[in-house]
């Protein structure tokens, strides 16, 4: 069965010190489109193959879907959202969430979810932050 892997997108984008928070929206957009190129790849070192959905809140909310990465905009906390998405799923396929958050990963693994950190994401996507950073 392909797992749900659920990039906590705030999380991963945070995880690069490159500016990201003068545009948030830009950042996510970036990771978006670096994760259009790992879908549909095969299992790369911590990371499955599987169905990717990446979770956006906060300013980084308009971001739009693109093929083979739906976007979620979370209405109001991320982390309560990717808990939702974790406990709606978990029961019919394996679940891996993509984040760092400790509160974050301990309610899900509690629901049953595994966890890869964004470092291991980043590891297998062309993501390298802004584009003009030097």
């Amino acid at each position: 069965m392909e797992p749900l892997i659920v990039v906590d997108g705030a999380n991963v984008v945070g995880s690069v010190p490159d500016g990201w928070w003068r545009d948030r929206a830009g950042a996510a957009t970036r990771l978006r489109d670096a994760l259009a190129v790992r879908a549909g790849a095969p299992a790369a070192g911590a990371v499955p193959a599987g169905e990717i959905v990446l979770v956006v809140e906060g300013a980084a909310r308009g971001v739009p879907p693109i093929e083979g990465v739906p976007v979620q905009a979370a209405p109001h906390s991320g982390d309560d959202h990717i808990v939702a998405l974790v406990a709606d799923n978990v029961d019919r396929r394996p679940v891996v969430v993509v984040t760092s958050d400790r509160g974050l990963r301990q309610r899900v693994t509690d629901l049953g979810a595994s966890i890869v950190s964004p470092g291991q994401l980043l590891a297998t996507i062309p993501y390298g932050g802004r584009r003009d950073s030097t």
